[in-house]
């Protein structure tokens, strides 16, 4: 079996040592070149990496490579193994919990306002209307899973995952069916730089989508940003489960 996690990543960062850990250059084809791995080979979408951020490494991923089980990170963000832990996720450690489970994501972000309103307030809530209608079209198997999504108010975010290689090709499959749809029938030109990621943003919530439609068993792990202190992100991380736990009571 041959797993591989790739690091996301945009500038030069501090190597990881861990083992079967592999950066990847997202917008190879637009950026200063990086010593690393880049999106801008074989099969590519890497110029358009400003539009779907993250999303050309997992298009890249998706197209060019044939490992067991894949994963994405990002250059600031791993799973640990616990909120205490000083060492990345183990590649052993991450094929014993694939033999019980389908998926291993981050914990979920809970918000204060539901899916769709907080994506209301930050973006431009008629794309992902628009991303509605096209899975009603497409994939209408989808449409209770989309509309159950939206009304939450915790979701799996950042675009992270480790998950079986043949599952995650299907993923990326249904994803991007979407999406070259959705391109036929969305003006971008007008939106400021940030919303210019629409496609990072939107696959997010698309994510959680697949995930509930598959009913995939989930492990979820602790994600930790390498660039901030650890005292501070064991706080959020406490804050986090109390609100998690207020919710379920």
């Amino acid at each position: 079996m041959k797993t591989k996690i790739y690091i996301a990543t945009h500038k030069k960062i501090e190597t990881q040592k861990e083992e079967g850990y592999t950066p990847i250059q997202v917008g190879a084809e637009i950026n200063e070149e990086l010593p690393y791995l880049k999106d801008n080979t074989g099969d590519n979408i890497s110029k358009k990496n400003k539009n779907y951020c993250e999303l050309t490494a997992l298009y890249w991923i998706w197209k060019n490579t044939s490992e067991d089980i894949v994963g994405l990170t990002h250059y600031r963000r791993f799973f640990f193994k616990n909120i205490l832990s000083k060492q990345l996720l183990k590649i052993k450690d991450i094929e014993k919990i694939l033999t019980r489970n389908d998926i291993i994501l981050p914990n979920k972000v809970h918000l204060d306002i539901t899916i769709e309103e907080h994506y209301k307030k930050y973006h431009h809530i008629e794309d992902l209307q628009k991303c509605k209608k096209i899975i009603e079209k497409m994939y209408p198997e989808y449409k209770e899973a989309f509309e159950k999504i939206l009304k939450r108010k915790s979701l799996y975010a950042f675009n992270m995952f480790i998950m079986n290689k043949n599952k995650f090709n299907d993923y990326m499959e249904w994803l991007f069916n979407i999406f070259n749809e959705l391109e036929k029938t969305i003006d971008i030109s007008g939106y400021d730089e940030y919303n210019k990621r629409i496609y990072g943003f939107l696959s997010e919530r698309l994510f959680n989508v697949w995930i509930e439609k598959q009913n995939l068993k989930v492990k979820e792990m602790v994600v930790l940003n390498i660039e901030e202190k650890r005292g501070k992100q064991i706080k959020e991380y406490l804050k986090t489960i109390i609100k998690r736990d207020k919710k379920n009571t």
